[in-house]
Formats: structure tokens, C-alpha cells, sequence
């Protein structure tokens, strides 16, 4: 099976309806097409209906920021997203929910790799404003989903993936790669023995790393058999987030129905007594912190 890894531009048009991508256009806005080359925003059609696109491209080099390459959301990427969420927003501000234009996000990124000149600028100011378009982009209505095609790594999937609202993934046959931190790092940092956290990797998903454990937690919400299955389960799930939406059914959608389907299948077995007990805690205590 050939890797999808690097071909996010090819995976668009996989997606949308032939010829309906325009690049750097969303809603009313033109954005500047050598602004943030790594990442690819525009608008395009699915079924008819007009949708926003964000993705990676993989075959692309900032030349303001070295670092910025093969995928990797720098400074200019993660505002460049954030505008194109923004505008979004703008353009269906008078619409109602089921038909806000949808938001599709096309993973492939490495992570991020700020060089010291974006750490002085605010590298972590632009990922955050990243994050926060996408949650408002749900909250007012907008169906938020994010396909993984190739590697979805570490902070940049932070802001461009999981703050969506159904995640999916192509298996790991096709090169997928999904991971929060590598073994290594979390050995650094929490002084464990990586002997110790391989063990656990083979016991807890929560360590490990890759699309099926993800699915275990919850973070992937179905994963997608192969590149041509991409266009029709996209469409059906953001039918399907839609509908929960004007239902009112928000707890189904976004980050907090992961932790609903991680303990659902096993992958988050801890999650629901921790929230049981704090609710009880709570509960105790708030009538003297509330009126």
C-alpha cells in the first residue's frame, strides 16, 4: 500500500468535488497566497455544499523560517489556519446550525519546529490562536473534521486535529503515525525508565503510540479502510455532527466525546470513577463558593 505521507494536496482532491478548490479564499477574504506555505486554506465543495479546507503541504519550505518544512506548522501556518477558521465563522455568522459550512482538517504534520526567532515572536501565541478558532468554530456550530493521512505528531496536532469534532485515520498501513510524545521524551521528563514505559506502552494505550491506540482512547473516531473510502465517510460524519448539533447533543462532539468512547472501549477505564469522585467532592464543598 502506498503512503499518503506528503500528499495532502493530493488527498484534497481525493475529497472534494472535481475542480471546486480555490485556494486562499475563504468567504469573502483573499489571503496572501506566500504567507505561511506550509499550510493550504481555501474553499471547496463536498456534495455541493461549500466547505473550509486546511492542510499540510508536505512539498513546501518557508523561506522566512528554515525549520518550517515537510509538513511542519510554524508561526505563519498556525495564524494563516486560525484566519481561514475566522473567516469561516464571518461568512455563516447569520446561519444556523446544519448549515454553517463545515471545516475540514487534512493532517500530516511532523509537529512543530520553532526556531528561535518564532520562540521570541510567540510561536506558542499563534498554535494557541490556532486552537482557539477551531473550539469557537464548534461552539457556534460548525461541523469540525479532521483526517489523518499521514502523521499527526506532537503540538502541531494539538492545534490541527484534536480540537476537532469526530477525528478520522487511515490505518497504519499506509504510513499513518499518531502520537502526543515519543517514549523518549516522556522518559526525559518524568524520569521513568524507558524500559518501564515500554512495558506499559504494551498495556496502556495512553504510552503508546499509533492509530489503533488512539482508536482505543477514543481520539480517532472511525478509522478509514483506504485513501478512496475517504470522501464518503467524511461526508457522512459531518452529516452525522451536524445532526447532533441540532439536537443538542454537544457531550457527542469534539474532545469531550473522546472520553466518552475511550472508556467505551476500554481504552480510558480510569476516566469515568476520576469524574464520579470529583463531582462528589464538589458537590460537597460548592455551596460554600456558590450563592
Amino acid at each position: 500500500m502506498e503512503s499518503m505521507i506528503g500528499h495532502g494536496r493530493d488527498a484534497i482532491s481525493m475529497i472534494v468535488d472535481p475542480g471546486s478548490f480555490v485556494e486562499n479564499r475563504v468567504g469573502t477574504a483573499q489571503i496572501p497566497e506566500d504567507y505561511g506555505p506550509g499550510a493550504v486554506v481555501g474553499t471547496a465543495s463536498l456534495n455541493g455544499r461549500p466547505i473550509t479546507i486546511l492542510a499540510n503541504d508536505a512539498q513546501a519550505v518557508n523561506p522566512r523560517f528554515p525549520v518550517v518544512y515537510f509538513g511542519v506548522i510554524g508561526m505563519e501556518e498556525a495564524y494563516k489556519m486560525a484566519s481561514a477558521v475566522y473567516e469561516s465563522i464571518l461568512a455563516d455568522r447569520d446561519k444556523p446550525v446544519g448549515e454553517k459550512r463545515p471545516l475540514l482538517l487534512i493532517v500530516d504534520t511532523p509537529g512543530n519546529g520553532p526556531g528561535k526567532v518564532e520562540e521570541i515572536f510567540g510561536m506558542n501565541k499563534s498554535t494557541g490562536a490556532y486552537q482557539l478558532a477551531l473550539a469557537e468554530a464548534r461552539k457556534v456550530g460548525h461541523a469540525v473534521i479532521a483526517m489523518v493521512i499521514g502523521r499527526a505528531i506532537s503540538g502541531a496536532f494539538l492545534c490541527h486535529g484534536l480540537q476537532a469534532d469526530h477525528i478520522l485515520a487511515l490505518p497504519k498501513e499506509y504510513g499513518t503515525m499518531i502520537h502526543v510524545m515519543p517514549l523518549t521524551s516522556i522518559s526525559r521528563i518524568t524520569k521513568m525508565d524507558i524500559e518501564r514505559l515500554e512495558e506499559l506502552s504494551q498495556e496502556s494505550p495512553v504510552f503508546a503510540a499509533g492509530v489503533d491506540f488512539f482508536y482505543r482512547l477514543g481520539g480517532v473516531e472511525e478509522i478509514v479502510s483506504s485513501p478512496k473510502d475517504m470522501r464518503d465517510a467524511l461526508a457522512r460524519h459531518m452529516e452525522l455532527v451536524e445532526t447532533l448539533k441540532r439536537e443538542g447533543r454537544y457531550e457527542q462532539t469534539g474532545p469531550w466525546s473522546r472520553g466518552l468512547l475511550g472508556a467505551e472501549r476500554g481504552g480510558r477505564t480510569t476516566r469515568p470513577e476520576v469524574l464520579r469522585r470529583m463531582a462528589e467532592e464538589f458537590a460537597v464543598v460548592s455551596s460554600a463558593y456558590l450563592a
